[in-house]
């Protein structure tokens, strides 16, 4: 068991560095400004608030598992699914 919570706590650590990937591809995406500026930044918070409440969702209904580890992997999956995907759209902008 405490192998498993360390590779929650690398996996974590993972996500953490992905999202700094996805804070600095927006950064350069909103400094451009423009129209697709303003729409990244709306897609920004509509894609905050939706995964959270589909990440609530899921722990009420009992989608992530019942122990604290499976809640906590299912969590870190849940995340990391939208924020690889924000790094590959990002990573392929095109002024």
């Amino acid at each position: 068991m405490p192998d498993a919570w360390l590779r929650v706590a690398i996996d974590t650590w993972f996500l953490g560095l992905e999202c700094s990937n996805v804070v600095a591809l927006r950064m350069i995406k909103l400094a451009v400004g423009g129209p697709r500026a303003r729409a990244e930044s709306h897609r920004m918070v509509e894609e905050k608030l939706a995964a959270l409440v589909a990440l609530q969702w899921q722990l009420l209904t009992g989608g992530l598992g019942l122990t604290g580890l499976e809640i906590a992997r299912g969590s870190l999956r849940h995340y990391r699914k939208t924020v690889q995907g924000n790094r590959r759209r990002l990573a392929r902008y095109r002024r």
